[in-house]
C-alpha cells in the first residue's frame, strides 16, 4: 500500500495532479486538485490511498489524513465508490458532513451528486457514531444548521456560473476560496466568484 508520495508537483489537471519522484511521474486523482496550486513546481507530500482493481491501480490523493480517513470510510458504504467519495470530498466541510451524519440529516447528504435517499440512509446506518472520535463536530443545533447551508448555496452558485459559460476547470480552480467565505447568500457567492474568475 502506498501511504504517501513526496516529490515535485509538475502538473495540475481537472481531476488529478502529477508528481515527479526521481524521474518517475505519479498521477494522483484528487477531490479538488487545485488545492495544491500554491505548491506548483515545489516539493510536496501528498497523502494517498492505493486503490487496486482487477483492471486498474489508481492512486487517490488528499490534502491531509482526515480527508483520507473520511474517503476510506465513505467507500466502505454500500453504493458509494471512489468517484462518489471524491465528489463529496471535493465540495464539503468535513466537520459539517460528519455533523450531518450524526443528526441524520438526509436532506444535506442527498445534496451531493450521486447520493440518493437510499444511499444517504446507508451512510447514516454505517457511519453514525464511528467518525466523531476522529473529527470535532459542533453540537449546538444552530451551528449545525449553519454548517449545512454553504454546500447548497455554493452548489447553486456553481450551476449559475456554468450557465454563464464558465468551465468545470475554471470553477474547480476557485472552489477552495469559495468554501472559505462566510457568505451564505447565493448572489453574494456568485459576486465573489466572478471577482475571482476575473483575476
Amino acid at each position: 500500500m502506498i501511504a504517501y508520495i513526496r516529490g515535485i508537483l509538475t502538473s495540475i489537471q481537472d481531476e488529478s495532479i502529477l508528481i515527479d519522484v526521481n524521474g518517475i511521474g505519479y498521477e494522483i486523482v484528487c477531490p479538488n486538485p487545485f488545492v495544491f496550486q500554491e505548491s506548483m513546481n515545489k516539493e510536496i507530500k501528498v497523502t494517498t490511498y492505493h486503490h487496486v482493481r482487477e483492471d486498474a491501480q489508481i492512486l487517490y490523493g488528499f490534502k491531509d489524513e482526515e480527508e483520507k480517513y473520511l474517503f476510506t470510510k465513505l467507500i466502505s458504504v454500500s453504493g458509494i465508490g471512489p468517484k462518489g467519495a471524491l465528489a463529496v470530498l471535493g465540495s464539503v466541510d468535513i466537520n459539517g458532513f460528519v455533523a450531518a451524519i450524526e443528526r441524520e440529516d438526509d436532506k444535506f447528504l442527498t445534496s451531493f451528486p450521486g447520493i440518493g435517499k437510499k444511499t444517504a440512509r446507508q451512510i447514516i446506518l454505517d457511519l453514525k457514531g464511528k467518525l466523531t472520535h476522529q473529527f470535532s463536530i459542533t453540537t449546538d443545533s444552530d451551528n449545525q444548521k449553519e454548517n449545512s447551508v454553504p454546500i447548497k448555496e455554493i452548489g447553486e452558485a456553481i450551476e449559475a456560473l456554468k450557465a454563464l459559460g464558465y468551465t468545470e476547470k475554471e470553477l474547480k480552480h476557485i472552489q477552495p476560496e469559495l468554501q472559505k467565505l462566510s457568505a451564505k447568500d447565493t448572489d453574494e457567492i456568485i459576486r465573489k466568484a466572478l471577482s475571482l474568475l476575473m483575476k
